[in-house]
């Protein structure tokens, strides 16, 4: 009973662990977007984003304070990641442009995490020595948050493969339609010129 007590425990810990800022979302062209996120002094944030699809798989990013401070600013940018120690209470701000881009729009990822990460129900204040079960518990714990991450970054990368993949295969199918195209006409311009030599010419009769 008390292992099947743990597994419930550590379940609810990897739903609270799930539920951060963190989102897909398309930045068309010539646009900028701006997220907000209200923030307590002295509270540990880290911002990470990436560019998915889109152009040159480039972005830019600005993070202000409450004060409009900039604490960060990046210009045409794939990925990146930025940890910061907020100074002051407020609402934070973190803009993605692609205002520089006039025709392609972008997919861009953002986990915005605010705090540091909660720890299992019953652990943050233990007063006794952990037991080997409870210890077993949390390394799981850790174990599959770091899984978490990386199948994050894995079907991010998966995803921008995926779309170079079909970037390529477009080019060369619109490729192949040219050189068939360019054959077709070099075939039948032979042709026509090698008709015209073996056709016969009728003689000029000048009349009188």
């Amino acid at each position: 009973m008390e292992n099947f007590s743990w597994v419930i425990i550590l379940f609810f810990g990897l739903m609270q662990y799930s539920l951060s800022t963190e989102l897909t979302f398309e930045l068309p062209d010539s646009a900028k977007d701006c997220f907000y996120e209200e923030i307590n002094k002295n509270t540990s944030c880290t911002l990470e984003f990436q560019v998915v699809t889109g152009g040159q798989y480039d972005v830019g990013v600005i993070l202000e304070d409450p004060k409009g401070n900039i604490l960060y600013k990046q210009v045409k940018m794939q990925f990146d990641s930025h940890t910061f120690v907020a100074q002051t209470s407020g609402i934070y701000k973190v803009c993605f442009s692609n205002e520089f881009s006039t025709f392609s729009h972008k997919l861009v990822y953002m986990d915005f995490q605010v705090g540091d990460e909660q720890p299992l129900p019953g652990m943050g204040e233990h007063a006794t020595v952990l037991t080997q079960l409870e210890s077993s518990a949390q390394e799981i714990h850790k174990s599959l948050s770091s899984i978490l991450d990386y199948q994050t970054h894995h079907r991010l990368r998966e995803a921008q493969g995926r779309k170079r993949a079909e970037d390529l295969n477009e080019r060369v199918l619109y490729w192949s339609i040219v050189e068939t195209l360019a054959i077709l006409t070099i075939a039948f311009g032979q042709v026509f010129i090698l008709k015209n030599f073996f056709t016969d010419k009728k003689p000029y009769v000048q009349f009188k």
